[in-house]
């Protein structure tokens, strides 16, 4: 093992024992050459740092710092959970897109979240081990680590380890997250024994020691990915999943396999912008959107002015639309992306819109022909190294600790995503997305997501790397900040910083963040037929900008979170 490296992890320790995890908001923009990470966490921040420092890539630091996350960020860094990423390899010069969105067990039906009247049990679907769907994290990152890592891999798994053993003093964040689910969480003794050890939340400034989470960490150190799904961990696993009414068994997590898969891949102006294709409906969505908005002439309008605001809704509108008709996991079901992206088709969807006046949603149609063959709480990063080399990693657990439940002397939480499947028919996920039928449960299958990391490229080089918590407000969030920095000229800290509203069809209503928009622009809008709704600020953007020769890094953490920057 290297020393170095052995090192800095002594030296953060002795940091983190006199430190919280709450981070300094950067006011100022500074430039990068070797490296940086934009994180939520502090903490898992340092690590990802500590590891480009210590000549790690930038995959390495993203692996190191999402299983740090596991750690620190408990509401939303995970073991037991699932996620995208976007790897920019500057020796290729190529953007991959790797898939490790957790699949349904294999035994798994739509009727066990459904009551006698048939209707979603919204605690079934999103509470308990019966929520969980298989978990996809550790592969993922061991796979990507695989194909483009650099340090040995037990390496990028020993800061977590070490942390999770020796502790951290808990952030105002962590513990006002513990005070709000504290009614699901204490419903496992296995998670109140951690988070609630004298019977209540623990409070901002309470050391946070995790030694079942330590060992489940040191297997996965020594052992690779077959430290987590297969052996003791693997049976933990199972065994908790079968006396809580859950369906994972050792066969399932045995089975679990990460794809590499072809990005969505669309232009904008003179960006050449990449994102997930399916199962994540992030990169499909957004380019509707953004391909339909480049038909208008956006340079008349103000970001904040309602014209702007009018003409993305209507995009965001057919585009969510059409989320609702197509899209699911295509190893299930017909991919329709060619279809949707295809410039005739845009065109067609963007001449529908009236300029003068809202669309009602319930009035929206697919736009395709269509047959049927049939074969909230997420976390994002973006690291750079000196190479140029870019990931752009978002991973979840869905809500907030996910199905609530920790696995017994594992430590880790289990995902509660089988809520992102279509369970029945016209009936909202909590997110308020509905589904339709490419998205219904079926054993193995991928359910639909939002996430939406996302690499940008202008002359083959790197430009923009980004990407949101945030359920189905993603997609629109991850949109309006590029279109803030690239069309409308942000700095890229006012681009992430600046108000954000929202439409995803159904419900038909326009979102937008309290505080952010004078009345009349909101009167204009509700003058043009839109139901205008003020809701809290939302989504947590992560962004890495580049300068020409894509080589420096700037980095924007989110106001709205407890983000930070990290680099040098």
């Amino acid at each position: 093992m290297r020393k170095y490296l052995v090192c800095a992890v002594l030296i953060l320790s002795a940091v983190l024992l006199v430190c919280t995890a709450s981070c300094d908001k950067v006011t100022t923009e500074k430039l990068y050459r070797h490296g940086a990470v934009v994180r939520s966490d502090r903490i898992a921040g340092e690590i990802g740092l500590q590891t480009l420092k210590a000549g790690g890539n930038a995959v390495d630091a993203a692996c190191a710092t999402a299983m740090a996350l596991a750690v620190s960020y408990p509401t939303a860094g995970n073991l037991g959970g699932g996620g995208f990423a976007l790897v920019y390899s500057a020796k290729a010069g190529k953007v991959e897109f790797l898939d490790f969105r957790e699949t349904a067990p294999a035994s798994v039906t739509a009727a066990m979240y459904l009551d006698s009247s048939g209707k979603v049990n919204r605690d079934k679907a999103t509470v308990g081990p019966l929520s969980a769907g298989t978990p996809g994290t550790v592969a993922g990152l061991y796979e990507m680590h695989h194909k483009y890592g650099k340090l040995p891999w037990n390496e990028l798994v020993l800061p977590a380890r070490y942390l999770a053993d020796t502790g951290f003093a808990v952030s105002d964040f962590l513990a006002g997250m513990l005070l709000s689910n504290k009614s699901d969480l204490e419903k496992f003794p296995s998670t109140a024994s951690i988070f609630f050890p004298a019977g209540k939340p623990l409070s901002s400034g309470n050391r946070l020691v995790q030694p079942d989470l330590a060992r489940t960490l040191g297997l996965i150190e020594e052992q690779g990915r077959d430290g987590f799904y297969l052996g003791e961990n693997a049976q933990k696993i199972a065994a908790f999943s079968a006396s809580t009414g859950g369906t994972i068994t050792e066969n399932d997590l045995r089975d679990y396999q990460p794809k590499w898969r072809e990005p969505i891949h669309f232009q904008f102006q003179k960006l050449d912008i990449y994102a997930p294709g399916l199962p994540s409906s992030g990169g499909v969505v957004m380019a509707e959107i953004m391909k339909t908005l480049a038909l208008f002439d956006l340079s008349r309008f103000e970001p904040k002015s309602p014209g702007y605001m009018h003409l993305f809704v209507e995009a965001a509108r057919r585009a969510y639309a059409d989320r609702e008709e197509y899209l699911g996991d295509p190893g299930f079901v017909r991919d329709y992306t060619g279809q949707l992206l295809d410039d005739s088709y845009i065109a067609t969807r963007a001449r529908s819109i009236d300029t003068t006046k809202a669309s009602v949603s319930e009035e929206i149609q697919p736009g395709i022909a269509k047959d049927h063959p049939e074969p909230t709480q997420t976390t994002h990063l973006v690291v750079s190294d000196a190479d140029g080399n870019i990931v752009s990693l978002t991973y979840t657990l869905n809500l907030e600790f996910g199905s609530k439940a920790v696995v017994p002397d594992a430590g880790f939480f289990l995902n509660n995503e089988m809520d992102d499947f279509a369970i029945a028919p016209g009936q909202a996920n909590a997110f308020g997305l509905a589904g339709g039928q490419p998205n219904v449960i079926a054993p193995g299958k991928r359910m639909l997501s939002s996430m939406s990391p996302t690499i940008i490229l202008k002359n083959n080089r790197p430009y923009l790397a980004l990407g949101s918590p945030g359920g189905s407000k993603i997609i629109t969030a991850v949109a309006q900040t590029i279109l803030n920095y690239a069309v409308f000229g942000m700095p890229i800290s006012r681009a992430v910083a600046a108000p954000r509203f929202h439409h995803q069809w159904m419900p038909d209503a326009v979102y937008v963040e309290k505080g952010g928009y004078e009345p009349k622009v909101l009167t204009n809008l509700i003058g043009k037929g839109h139901t205008v709704e003020e809701r809290a600020p939302y989504c947590e953007v992560m962004a890495l900008q580049f300068s020409m020769d894509g080589l420096y890094a700037t980095g924007a953490a989110d106001p709205r979170g407890p983000g930070c920057v990290l680099g040098y």
